[in-house]
C-alpha cells in the first residue's frame, strides 16, 4: 500500500511541475485546458502529494538518524 501510495504521489507531483513548466514558458496551462471543472481538485491533489512526500522523506531520513547511532 505504501509503495502504491508514494507512485501515485511521484505521478501527480511530476504532472504538477511540468504543468508549471508550461505556464512558465508557454503561458499554457494543460490540466486546465484537458480538464477544466476538475482543475481545482487536480491542484489540490497534487499539493496533498507534494505533503505525502515531504513527510516520507522525514519519516526516512529520521530512520537513518536512528540507525546511526
Amino acid at each position: 500500500m505504501k509503495y502504491v501510495l508514494k507512485w501515485i504521489t511521484w505521478i501527480l507531483v511530476v504532472i504538477g511541475a511540468l504543468n508549471w513548466g508550461l505556464i512558465g514558458f508557454f503561458n499554457y496551462n494543460l490540466v486546465a485546458s484537458l480538464l477544466p471543472k476538475a482543475a481545482n481538485v487536480i491542484y489540490a491533489a497534487v499539493g496533498v502529494s507534494a505533503v505525502v512526500l515531504i513527510v516520507f522523506k522525514a519519516m526516512k531520513m529520521k530512520g537513518m538518524k536512528k540507525r546511526r547511532k
